[in-house]
């Protein structure tokens, strides 16, 4: 265990946005996949182009110890002032062409992995595990192993998912076939944490790093936008879904939709208009601008906003605490952001959530 303890006292610093690599799994699949291993490996070099995919290579290889150290985690988060973490696996690992066997299994690996990580630290980590999104008749199984058998409080998911095979289909957030599983994550008041690893864009942004600044922010929006529109939060008004990189561009462009959402009967599939679905829904502060921030707490609500800092990878951010601070927000605000809204969604120190939930 950790000899590293909490210094936030009754409000710890919680960055709920924090990537841990699993090389176990990336062996498990290669090895039992190969094949559908191999096509993904090629579709990313497609998305990305290869100036990036070298850049790319190199940037984990220099972090790989912030990937996988536990020492090294720690050591970081106490330079940041960060006093938890909640650990999701690399969207890398989302593996989404695997068949249904395979799929189960690596999600269930996945969920054991994460927890045994927080094990080693239950006072400065929580975890979140894997669903197969390809497979949304194996979410449910899924989702309940890495709530109820491992102790996580919730679990990752892409934006969209092709299903394998020769009759390859694409899975929204829309999907009909999910009801089962948003239905069972509002039962467990688990936490759903989009995160997109992806476009569906692919060559059209394989120069410039476009597959990650412009890729990474639409696939949100579209993700969301399907959420909305669909009636899903509607129909599952205590769902708690977090996304990632503070919504991408949804949060403050609503406007256009609010307006489908008026005139266009195709766009009224949810019961109020788009934008009172910000409140909803929970949002990182990860938009590398401090005029971004304030719009984004503004647009959603100071209670809709959480610290993220996507570590360890390049595309995050060093300093999240001091970026947050640099915002200026009204101190209540800001305490919110970085502590506040955190507790609220039980995202706490092991002894925190004991003591409020005694044997």
């Amino acid at each position: 265990m950790s000899t590293f303890p909490v210094r936030g006292g009754e409000n710890p610093v919680v960055d709920v946005h924090a990537h841990v690599l699993l090389p176990a799994l990336q062996q498990l699949v290669a090895e039992a996949d190969p094949m559908g291993f191999g096509a993904q490996q090629e579709l990313e070099v497609r998305r990305n182009g290869p100036e990036s995919m070298a850049a790319s290579g190199l940037m984990i290889k220099e972090r790989w110890p912030q990937l996988t150290d536990l020492d090294r985690r720690l050591a970081d988060m106490d330079a940041q002032g960060v006093d938890v973490q909640l650990v999701s696996p690399s969207p890398s690992h989302f593996y989404y062409f695997a068949g249904k066997e395979l799929a189960l299994q690596l999600a269930k690996a996945a969920n054991q992995a994460v927890r045994d990580l927080v094990d080693r630290a239950p006072e400065r980590l929580n975890g979140l595990g894997l669903v197969p999104l390809q497979h949304p008749g194996l979410m449910v199984e899924a989702l309940e192993h890495a709530v109820l058998e491992c102790g996580l409080l919730g679990v990752e998911i892409g934006s969209f998912a092709a299903t394998p095979g020769e009759e390859r289909t694409t899975v929204e957030l829309s999907d009909p076939r999910l009801e089962p599983f948003w239905s069972r994550a509002e039962e467990l008041g688990a936490l759903v944490f989009l995160h997109p690893f992806g476009c569906s864009l692919d060559e059209r942004l394989d120069r410039f790093y476009l597959a990650n600044t412009v890729s990474q922010p639409a696939e949100n929006a579209v993700a969301l936008s399907h959420l909305i529109f669909s009636g899903v939060l509607d129909r599952h008004p205590g769902l708690l879904v977090l996304a990632a990189h503070g919504g991408g561009y949804l949060p403050t462009t609503l406007g256009r939709s609010d307006r489908a959402w008026r005139v266009r009967p195709e766009a009224h599939g949810c019961a109020e208009p788009p934008s009172s679905y910000l409140k909803k829904l929970y949002f990182d502060s990860l938009v590398h601008s401090t005029a971004e921030l304030r719009a984004l707490v503004a647009a959603a609500g100071p209670e809709q906003v959480l610290l993220g800092s996507d570590y360890p990878f390049d595309m995050g951010s060093d300093r999240p605490v001091d970026e947050v601070q640099a915002a200026s927000l009204p101190a209540k605000e800001q305490t919110l952001v970085l502590a506040g809204n955190a507790a609220t969604l039980g995202i706490v120190p092991a002894s925190a959530r004991t003591a409020s939930h005694p044997a």
